[in-house]
């Protein structure tokens, strides 16, 4: 990447930085938002699954803290091969697309609940600007691969993979925790 190592370091750091503010207002807000929203919800959609429900209600905030803390692992990995490849690294760049898509993700989940939903506000703000920005560094340092509509959805299946294993890891961990 033709950048300066500040301009790289923001580029791909800037991954890690801009998934913890967004991640932080996810903590800050999911305990509360499943216990008053999540009734409503249930209500308001009755085709889904009682079990999915369920399981929201079941993560308590040291559980979703554990697993922000196991993604963010998976965050800082991809940060830093993006660092050490220059920003070349197919997962950096998968992680930065799955990043983006995750935010418009949060907006339709919003739209589809009419209302806050966790991690809502710094979607827009935050999450799609950071992603658009850093894609448009890769681009101008001629490092961006190019991006089909498979690749895209490679990206978001990264940031679901990783979610559900991030979820999946505090789950045991926290099983572990309780005797």
């Amino acid at each position: 990447m033709n950048a300066s190592p500040i301009s790289r370091g923001a580029v791909t750091f800037g991954l890690l930085a801009a998934w913890a503010v967004h991640d932080l207002e996810e903590m800050a807000t999911m305990e509360r938002w499943t216990r008053t929203r999540v009734p409503a919800l249930r209500e308001r959609h009755p085709r889904v699954p009682d079990r999915v429900w369920r399981r929201l209600e079941a993560v308590d905030g040291r559980e979703f803290a554990t697993a922000v803390g196991v993604m963010g692992l998976v965050v800082a990995a991809a940060s830093a091969d993006g660092y050490r490849t220059g920003g070349r690294s197919a997962f950096y760049q998968a992680s930065l697309n799955g990043f983006g898509l995750h935010g418009l993700v949060h907006l339709a989940q919003a739209a589809a609940t009419r209302g806050y939903t966790p991690g809502v506000v710094t979607s827009p703000l935050l999450v799609v600007p950071f992603t658009l920005w850093a894609r448009g560094r890769l681009r101008r340092g001629g490092v961006l691969r190019t991006t089909r509509p498979r690749d895209m959805a490679r990206g978001l299946a990264l940031a679901g993979a990783a979610t559900a294993v991030s979820h999946a890891v505090a789950r045991r961990i926290r099983r572990q925790d309780t005797p």
